[in-house]
């Protein structure tokens, strides 16, 4: 587990667990061949579907050119940002971001970022770290400051249909705080 979080403000009753799988798709398909013969993994799933109103899974790449994803000492708060691009522009999106993270490492805030690959398909999840809300206002003010941030902006807002942001609180038990 890289990160576990829920849902502060956006779509609340909501955690967000962030796996890595080292070795791809091999490996998850072992993991849940070895969970689905574990009686009480088994056991606790059916329990707790009992309390889920829903559950939505994605499998995701990485962004190369966005910085590795580094744990982080707490406290902070976190914003994902997710994007549902048209068919077709993931390719735009990346080369155009490639420029825009640039505008956007002054405080550190890049956590990570990610394209499915399988599930809902052209989705984008960018994830920020803040020391608070006002690090986040003021870490945002800054970027629309520097010349060249509003192109990148005006360039991906044509690419995207539909767009969502959330902060999280990291769990107690999450590795990145």
């Amino acid at each position: 587990m890289v990160a576990s979080w829920t849902v502060h403000v956006g779509d609340l009753d909501q955690a967000l667990h962030l796996w890595r799988y080292k070795g791809g798709f091999a490996t998850i398909d072992t993991a849940k061949k070895q969970l689905s013969q574990d009686k009480e993994f088994v056991r606790q799933q059916l329990e707790r579907g009992k309390l889920l109103r829903s559950r939505h899974l994605q499998y995701l790449l990485s962004f190369s050119y966005w910085p590795p994803v580094v744990a982080r000492e707490g406290p902070n708060i976190y914003e994902i940002r997710s994007y549902r691009l048209k068919p077709g522009t993931m390719i735009e999106w990346g080369n155009n971001w490639a420029r825009a993270i640039n505008y956007r490492r002054n405080n550190d805030e890049p956590f990570a970022a990610f394209f499915s690959q399988i599930g809902r398909l052209y989705n984008v999840h960018h994830i920020w770290c803040y020391r608070d809300l006002q690090a986040r206002k003021e870490t945002r003010e800054s970027a629309w400051r520097s010349p060249g941030w509003d192109e990148c902006v005006a360039y991906t807002v044509p690419l995207i249909r539909e767009m969502h942001s959330r902060v999280l609180h990291p769990t107690s038990f999450s590795p990145t705080q």
